[in-house]
């Protein structure tokens, strides 16, 4: 977040004194301690009395402030974030039913809508625009008893891969300040990351949860489409659009799903042994080589606790996913975003919101979004994508069902994240690419199909950036992957966190 935002809601004032809300006998935890524990731990002390959420957000708070010039947030309220804390206690204190997520700060991307907050879309012509109620997935949240803890900040209404918001600044890699966090989710992953949170919500179409996820070192999953409420968040394609949590557990990642899904089945969790996965030739070829390294060890780690790992590619029809998902969401997202600026009664206009874009983004609505542009996809083309998706579709069903698979397991990133600025042709080893196709080649199918997608950290490169690994099941096994990540996380193992003495001193922007 710039300096100046945290100025203009009162961020940079001195920490509030803690309300004397923790019961006599209750063991209270150091305050060094609270910003590293998991949402699950945070919110059974919460409940227990043993912090109070006072407490506990006056530390997340003195994270983001600490951290600010790593552009994690656009927004963030450090007074009614207190308060919304101290309400939180005395709720507790009135012996008052408490919701599963009581007191919890959650960091919310900046596309979804809420009422405390302004929603922007990381978009210059919304930064002041204020929805009048939360989005259902928020409000779900906030029902359980989270607190809005700030409004992170994105790629500019989420169409991209890197997170380098020109309005609003980068996100920047918390394992290296000079490099991208992805995106376009980059705000979340940068919080959770950091340790301002340890649960975030971010959203992905094409890879905005998954990319984010592993460049910065966490957990993320892009749930099955549809599975938790995509109302009130700007949309890209409703088809591909998907609300989704980022952590630093797979246990918090359940947290959320059971607040969103209360009612799901409970998948007991999955040993390995039982487990056979399936890793296209495909996704691990043209590798960065530490990308590669980083994520074979994985593999081997996985074998190592009894999972089957068979090298088997996906149908060739699979791989037109991106040219696919491409051209329906091209055809899409500006009738899209007009209709729900219209309707979420934004008092700004699509063309009013094309005049104050970047001129990047500008340029790329008009070239190949706009109809009549000079790459847009006419009707005709769009009609042929759709029936290409639903072949892609059955050919994964198929592809599982011919091949014995409990999932697909790959790296969803073709290179650790690469330098802020660096844009268009990137060389990956010896190969030429572009950064999209970096960022996207290995996680648009799961959005072609609409299955759910897990990241997990699977190590770090020599150069100390973190490399993910990812597992996609079929649609509607959301909790079985969650459950079986229970099992993944334990046989890969854990990251180092970023060290903050490198970036303490980060100038702000």
């Amino acid at each position: 977040m710039h300096r100046r935002d945290f100025l203009r809601y009162g961020a940079i004032a001195a920490l509030a004194p803690v309300s004397d809300s923790v019961p006599v006998g209750r063991r209270v935890r150091p305050p060094g301690e609270l910003w590293d524990l998991t949402a699950v731990s945070a919110t059974t002390a919460l409940r227990e009395g043993d912090i109070s959420a006072e407490a506990y957000a006056s530390a997340l708070l003195a994270r983001c402030e600490r951290f600010v010039a790593f552009n994690a947030f656009i927004s963030l309220d450090r007074v009614r974030v207190l308060e919304n804390a101290r309400r939180a206690d005395l709720h507790r204190r009135s012996g008052a039913a408490l919701g599963p997520l009581h007191g919890l700060p959650l960091p919310v991307k900046d596309s979804i809508n809420t009422a405390e907050l302004p929603t922007s879309s990381g978009t210059a012509a919304l930064r002041d625009f204020r929805p009048t109620v939360n989005a259902p997935v928020l409000q779900a949240l906030v029902s359980a008893g989270a607190i809005v803890l700030g409004k992170t900040n994105l790629h500019e209404l989420s169409l991209g891969v890197t997170s380098n918001n020109s309005t609003f600044g980068p996100c920047r890699n918390p394992y290296d300040a000079s490099r991208i966090s992805g995106g376009s989710s980059g705000g979340s992953a940068v919080a959770v990351a950091l340790r301002m949170a340890p649960l975030a919500v971010g959203e992905d179409t094409t890879c905005s949860i998954r990319v984010p996820a592993a460049l910065c070192g966490i957990a993320g999953l892009r749930p099955t489409t549809g599975r938790y409420p995509q109302a009130g968040v700007m949309p890209i394609s409703p088809r591909f659009d998907s609300v989704g949590a980022m952590a630093r557990s797979v246990e918090d990642l359940l947290l959320f799903d059971s607040v969103q899904r209360p009612g799901a089945p409970v998948a007991p969790p999955r040993e390995l042994r039982a487990v056979r996965f399936g890793a296209p030739p495909a996704y691990w070829e043209s590798l960065d080589p530490e990308v590669e390294r980083v994520a074979q060890e994985a593999l081997y780690r996985l074998r190592a606790d009894g999972a089957e790992v068979v090298s088997v590619d996906v149908p060739e029809v699979v791989k037109s996913d991106l040219a696919t998902v491409i051209d329906i969401l091209s055809y899409e997202v500006t009738t899209n975003e007009a209709n729900f600026l219209r309707n979420q009664a934004a008092g700004v206009s699509f063309e009013q919101m094309l005049t104050k874009m970047s001129a990047a983004l500008r340029s790329r609505f008009e070239r190949e979004f706009i109809a009549g542009g000079v790459d847009s996809v006419p009707e005709s083309r769009y009609r042929v994508a759709l029936r290409q998706l639903e072949v892609i579709c059955e050919a994964m069903r198929q592809h599982f069902r011919d091949n014995e698979l409990t999932a697909l397991v790959f790296p969803p990133t073709l290179t650790p994240a690469l330098p802020i600025g660096v844009e268009g042709a990137v060389t990956i080893g010896s190969s030429e690419s572009t950064v999209r196709t970096a960022m996207l080649r290995n996680t648009v199918h799961a959005s072609c199909v609409g299955m759910p997608g897990l990241v997990l950290p699977a190590g770090l490169t020599r150069g100390g950036l973190p490399v993910g690994i990812e597992f996609d099941m079929l649609p509607g096994d959301d909790r079985a992957l969650l459950s079986m990540g229970l099992r993944l996380e334990r046989a890969i193992g854990s990251i180092a966190p970023p060290r903050d003495a490198r970036f303490a001193a980060m100038p702000a922007n």
